[in-house]
């Protein structure tokens, strides 16, 4: 739910992209690294035709290629396969370089979570882009504060976030990544800075729209819902 409005506002306002060709050569990349938020994901390939509508019903059944998370080559419009945390970051900023060596014109969009960027090859990635300055990359970063089993204080800390990223080589912004328009006008000024890789911390709200779940890092990995939990849902849908 946190990542819901940062999708929607990349799928219709800055990806260029092609439903009915998905490896269309000039089409931007993004990598969704936080692979467990794919339910977002799909919605958006289902919204841009990527997928039928219906297929989104499969999802995490036994004979679905819509799993717990995104799977390139089985799902058109995925471009690599996430979920072992860390490992989005140094893939876009491959694709960036070899976009820059060959002179291409597509753009590479990774996001990640705020826990995820505990692993260090975030920041092994983050030196490389800012050294061969890949202005084709942005990182998103989902920094709604609640990982696995913990707030991201608790876990680790990772303030001051914006002046790491700095300290990385990046060209840093911060915004409420709920907002629609502030997050369309901030990406129609991408890059931010023609010779150094974007960081954009994207501050928002772990299960947004759902004042139950706000928050709550025991709804990260929360299964078996109960009816009444499921009734709410719906009535806050409505």
């Amino acid at each position: 739910m946190s990542l819901v409005e940062i999708l929607r506002v990349l799928y219709d306002s800055y990806l260029r992209y092609q439903p009915a060709d998905p490896n269309w050569p000039d089409r931007d990349r993004l990598i969704l690294s936080k692979g467990h938020g794919c339910l977002a994901l799909y919605a958006l390939l289902a919204d841009k035709g990527f997928l039928k509508e219906g297929e989104m019903l499969t999802f995490c059944k036994q004979d679905s290629r819509l799993g717990g998370h995104p799977e390139r080559g089985k799902i058109p419009g995925v471009e690599a396969t996430t979920g072992a945390l860390g490992h989005g970051l140094p893939m876009g900023v491959g694709m960036a370089l070899a976009g820059k060596i060959r002179h291409q014109k597509h753009r590479v969009v990774v996001i990640v979570g705020d826990g995820e960027i505990n692993e260090g090859s975030i920041w092994e990635a983050a030196m490389s882009a800012a050294k061969h300055k890949l202005a084709n990359l942005a990182v998103l970063v989902d920094y709604n504060k609640v990982q696995s089993y913990g707030s991201t204080r608790e876990v680790l800390d990772l303030e001051p976030l914006a002046d790491k990223w700095r300290s990385f080589g990046f060209e840093v912004e911060e915004v409420d990544g709920h907002d629609v328009e502030a997050l369309e006008q901030l990406t129609r000024r991408l890059p931010l800075n023609s010779g150094k890789p974007t960081a954009v911390i994207c501050h928002t709200i772990k299960g947004k729209g759902f004042p139950f779940a706000e928050g709550k890092s025991e709804w990260h990995h929360k299964s078996g819902l109960k009816p009444e939990e499921i009734a709410a849902m719906y009535e806050y849908l409505i």
